[in-house]
């Protein structure tokens, strides 16, 4: 008997609304995932601090923990804190550090995770990987989805604008990493997800689209149900390639050659998405997707980051290294530094500086 359909990993709940945090209690009940209300929750020393005056009151049975930073050594700490506390869940309240750090440690004492996202900075929050600095850099780890998602509106507006926008390039580069995926289709045979292809591209094409501003209610709905449907693409495929593509090869090389002046991760996944489609000769989407980012705050020149032409054609030489395995536009063209610096040309005049 052929199999008719499938199971699709996704959280039980999510909730993305002004004023979500405020019924956390009673929506973990209504869901059956704590109706005891004994939770243990991860939170920041900061913002996590002043977030956890407003919910301890709505959540008497929850245990407090404070979580350093995000380091493996946080994780497993966390986990080696919460392990025999008898709790139905753990819940991860802060930025991607905190949620990755609760995803770590509630796959390790073998608890269902709640993800309860204060910005939207990226797609990682409801994704199965826990990206964690350790002593080799930083790691990835394979963990299961969260069980449940809440994300309040409110909360987002507070935090730093930056975060939006960072969100914002993590979320377009999707259009990318989903041309990436069928390029290696053609050119090698790799098997596509056509589910898994199809949620991250809509996820992508609907915050490109959107005409609202990082201020907007009806935008930022948009942004976090795209970044969440991104996560539940990785969970489909995988592995993460759906929403990775040369885009993210660009900002891992970033990252790894400029550890201390790299710029927010959407920040430079944005541009290397713009820049990625150039090269694949998509050059009307490209010129398109460097105006909506440009409308939204966004870097799309090197420059716009604080760095030089030469160093930016560093980094896309060097961007496959970061990825050894992955076939993108990238390894497609094989470009030496010249021809970099031959098309980073044309890219700016096609884009408009």
């Amino acid at each position: 008997m052929p199999v008719l359909t499938r199971l699709i990993p996704s959280p039980v709940v999510v909730d993305i609304r002004p004023g979500a945090l405020d019924d956390l209690g009673c929506v973990l009940a209504d869901e059956r995932i704590s109706q005891s209300g004994r939770l243990a929750i991860a939170v920041s020393g900061g913002s996590g601090a002043r977030l956890r005056e407003r919910v301890a009151p709505s959540l008497p049975g929850a245990d407090w923990y404070e979580v350093g930073g995000g380091t493996i050594d946080d994780a497993v700490r966390l986990a080696s804190d919460i392990k025999g506390g008898h709790y139905d869940a753990v819940v991860g309240l802060g930025g991607g550090k905190i949620i990755d750090c609760a995803k770590f440690a509630a796959a390790r004492v073998g608890l269902p995770l709640v993800a309860v996202a204060t910005n939207l900075a990226h797609d990682g929050l409801c994704s199965p990987v826990a990206t964690l600095d350790n002593d080799a850099g930083r790691g990835s780890y394979g963990v299961p989805n969260p069980i449940a998602v809440v994300i309040d509106l409110n909360v987002i507006r507070e935090a730093p604008v930056r975060f939006v926008r960072s969100g914002i390039g993590d979320a377009v580069s999707n259009i990318s990493a989903v041309a990436d995926w069928e390029l290696a289709h053609r050119v090698n045979g790799e098997k596509i997800d056509g589910l898994a292809a199809a949620m991250a591209r809509q996820a992508g094409e609907a915050v490109l689209r959107h005409p609202g501003g990082v201020g907007d209610d009806g935008f930022l709905q948009v942004l976090a149900e795209a970044l969440v449907l991104t996560g539940i693409a990785m969970s489909v495929s995988g592995d993460s390639r759906p929403s990775s593509g040369a885009c993210h090869e660009i900002n891992h090389a970033f990252d790894l050659l400029h550890p201390k002046r790299a710029a927010a991760h959407g920040e430079q996944c944005g541009l290397g998405a713009a820049f990625a489609m150039y090269l694949r000769g998509a050059h009307e989407e490209s010129a398109a997707m460097a105006e909506v980012l440009r409308r939204h705050g966004l870097p799309v020149l090197p420059e716009e980051i604080g760095f030089t032409v030469d160093e930016f054609v560093r980094v896309v030489e060097f961007a496959p290294e970061t990825r050894p395995g992955r076939f993108t536009i990238l390894e497609h063209l094989d470009l030496k530094t010249e021809q970099i610096k031959d098309v980073y040309a044309d890219y700016v005049k096609a884009i408009g500086s």
